[in-house]
């Protein structure tokens, strides 16, 4: 084989193996291993014991953590997390523990099994494995359910500063968080803008165990029914969970509680149409493949966007990129 050949059959090979590592920060997070190391360093028999493991395969895992360079071993033969496996310890700043869990996790991972059978029929495997909507799945399942807020709320905390940032509130005095979750990012808006009264807004499951108080009203309800009425409103990651028939009603709902001079933010991460940059937002087209075979939804390119704007009465006014993230904010005014 030529040189470039064998290039490519390894770039291919970590391509096939690549779920390999992802169950490996899985199983390390599921197991509890970070949060049992700490700051601290464990022998593998503390370490067992803590995590409930068998130590012969513990070790076995924990070698293999060693070789992603997310635990280290001492010359006394005590594990301790590297920086990155430090970021696999839940509660602490910049951590991933709940992402692994979910994304790598039983449902969704069955269902990227059955990535195959959604492109032959265009059909939502989280749904044909577990006869629910994910949403409704998650609702059922407490444990699931937190895993799935916690989850997001991570992704949130990272992106929150540049989201906004990038969002111009002059003018406003109350601003509603759409499908806002646990209220994560609309704590980082109110203590960006002391003068600003915050409306928290998702279903009773959504909302959880509100983290935002002072300033702040929790509504629970549908957003496919209605929405509350605020001077601008946010809406985070929701969109891109919904085929373009769902997302119309709900942005249609938006529309109806956006007074005249009001103003959505519609945050979501934006495709490019160019395909010379694909290989640019690979984290984007598998995330777009993550929807398909778990929500039915889709990511969309900014001429997607402004077309289902269009459809709900408003109009895309500008796109602005928030700095440190994988997000824009479509700024969007009543048509």
């Amino acid at each position: 084989m030529t040189a470039a050949v064998v290039s490519e059959r390894e770039r291919l090979a970590a391509l096939v193996f690549g779920f390999f590592p992802a169950q490996v920060v899985q199983t390390l997070a599921r197991l509890g291993v970070p949060d049992a190391l700490g700051d601290g360093e464990l022998d593998l028999d503390a370490l067992a014991t803590r995590t409930g493991a068998d130590p012969g395969a513990l070790r076995r895992l924990l070698r293999a953590a060693v070789g992603l360079d997310l635990v280290g071993v001492s010359g006394s033969g005590g594990y301790a997390l590297t920086p990155a496996g430090q970021l696999l310890r839940t509660g602490v700043p910049g951590s991933m523990a709940n992402l692994a869990q979910l994304f790598c996790g039983d449902v969704v991972w069955r269902s990227w099994g059955e990535l195959e059978w959604s492109v032959r029929t265009g059909g939502v495997a989280f749904e044909r494995l577990t006869g629910l909507t994910s949403f409704a799945h998650m609702a059922a399942d407490p444990h699931l359910n937190a895993i799935f807020t916690e989850a997001m709320a991570e992704g949130t905390r990272a992106a929150a500063p540049g989201i906004v940032a990038a969002c111009d509130l002059t003018g406003v005095t109350t601003l509603a968080d759409v499908g806002g979750g646990d209220g994560t990012l609309l704590a980082v808006f109110l203590d960006a803008h002391p003068h600003l009264q915050g409306i928290l807004f998702d279903s009773p499951a959504g909302v959880g165990d509100p983290v935002v108080a002072e300033r702040c009203t929790v509504v629970t309800g549908d957003f496919f029914a209605e929405v509350p009425t605020a001077d601008a409103h946010v809406v985070k990651s929701v969109i891109h969970d919904w085929d373009d028939e769902r997302s119309a009603v709900i942005l249609s709902r938006v529309r109806a509680a956006v007074p005249d001079g009001g103003v959505l933010f519609l945050v979501e991460p934006v495709l490019r149409d160019d395909p010379q940059v694909l290989a640019d937002q690979r984290m984007l087209l598998m995330s777009d493949l993550n929807m398909l075979v778990c929500t039915g939804g889709r990511e969309r390119t900014e001429t997607e966007f402004a077309g289902l704007l269009t459809a709900a009465g408003l109009r895309l006014e500008s796109v602005t990129r928030a700095a440190g993230s994988g997000y824009s904010v479509l700024r969007a005014v009543p048509a």
